[in-house]
């Protein structure tokens, strides 16, 4: 058995500072350290996705970053891991609990996924091994982790037996603050709504490509942004769908001194619409989110969404946004990405349809990712990669 200090320093060491995950008894200690320690980062995430695309966006930012998960939302984790890291080669290091691990009395609910956690792992193209359960243990499997990851740019994995590390108390009692002074701002609607290509071109005008980075979500949006005029400073999301948002949060975490726009959609946030009180609770003021509604999910044929019963801009208030506005017109675009408190939040509605044969970027994922790290300086093993 190790101490949480243990392995934390270790990691800390090698260049780890910020954690994401959803807890699990078995990882306890470890988030009670990291939480207690104010040179750490811990971001609790509303799901285990979630929690790996914030870390991804870390890794974006060119920091080291752990995503911790019980093994039964590995499953959870699927679209990320197989979509964004394994697509972009951004890597993250995965912390996994082994529940109903074989021969072990456990609930339950834990017994599938405790039989196949390693078969998911080794689908996944994620090597993995067993979390040391020695102090003397600790470094040189970090050190596997690490030439892994830097040589592949993908994840690596430690699958945590139970009573692997020992208890430790929480002293920090604090909960993250959210946005405060909040303004819900709900324009009357025109019933002019513009098309997406409009709002992508204002955004584009609205910002720097010195200082901002612009986070596109999947789809036809990425597409459109890319077709209107290919900027480095610019990421098109291929996969990993709502995952848009928890990675220009973990993004935003490391580079606060960039203005970060993330371009979502309505199918896509109300798929993870749970990351919304993340942003709320852990976003900065750097950054802005932007969700274009047209009420359908256009890239797959114009199926209607149930977004035109959610008030999107209502809920980020909830959830802790520090501006919110809500329209459909363009000129809520300039004053949402010149607001000064954030994180700032505009849900503007827009028409569906696209122009035909839209061009994909001529660029791989893993290209598109390393222009963006070159263009803001960041040096990391898998820049290049």
């Amino acid at each position: 058995m190790i101490e949480a200090r243990d392995f934390v320093e270790a990691a800390r060491g090698r260049g780890f500072g910020l954690y994401a995950g959803v807890p699990c008894s078995y990882l306890k200690p470890f988030i009670n350290y990291v939480i207690d320690d104010p040179a750490l980062r811990y971001v609790s995430a509303a799901n285990e996705g979630d929690a790996v695309a914030i870390a991804t966006g870390a890794a974006l930012a060119g920091q080291r970053a752990v995503a911790m998960m019980q093994n039964s939302g590995l499953g959870n984790a699927v679209s990320p891991l197989a979509s964004l890291n394994w697509v972009f080669r951004l890597p993250v290091l995965l912390v996994i609990t082994w529940r109903g691990m074989p021969g072990v009395i456990d609930e339950p609910q834990h017994e599938l996924m405790g039989r196949i956690t390693r078969e998911t792992l080794d689908i996944l193209e994620i090597p993995w091994e067993i979390f040391p359960e020695e102090k003397s243990a600790i470094d040189e499997a970090l050190g596997r982790a690490c030439k892994h990851m830097d040589s592949s740019g993908r994840p690596f994995a430690f699958v945590m037996k139970k009573n692997t590390v020992a208890q430790h108390a929480l002293q920090t009692t604090a909960a993250p603050v959210g946005g405060c002074n909040k303004l819900l701002q709900a324009i009357a609607e025109t019933g002019n709504r513009p098309c997406r290509k409009e709002a992508l071109a204002e955004i584009q005008r609205g910002t720097a490509k010195k200082s901002s980075i612009v986070i596109a979500t999947t789809g036809f949006t990425g597409r459109e942004l890319f077709a209107l005029d290919d900027r480095a400073n610019q990421l098109y999301m291929v996969g990993s769908m709502g995952c848009a948002s928890s990675l220009g949060l973990g993004f935003s975490m490391c580079r606060p001194q960039d203005r970060v726009v993330v371009v979502d959609g309505d199918g896509a946030a109300l798929m993870r619409m749970g990351n919304f009180s993340t942003v709320g609770a852990y976003g900065g003021e750097n950054f802005v989110h932007l969700l274009l509604d047209n009420e359908v999910h256009d890239s797959t044929g114009g199926q209607a969404t149930v977004s035109n019963s959610v008030r999107f801009a209502s809920v980020a208030a909830a959830c802790g946004y520090a501006s919110c506005s809500s329209g459909d017109s363009l000129h809520l675009i300039r004053e949402t990405l010149v607001e000064n408190r954030g994180p700032a939040f505009l849900h503007l509605k827009t028409r569906a349809g696209a122009a035909v044969d839209l061009p994909r970027p001529d660029m791989t994922p893993a290209a598109v990712k390393s222009r963006l790290m070159q263009h803001i300086g960041v040096t990391a093993a898998w820049r290049d990669l």
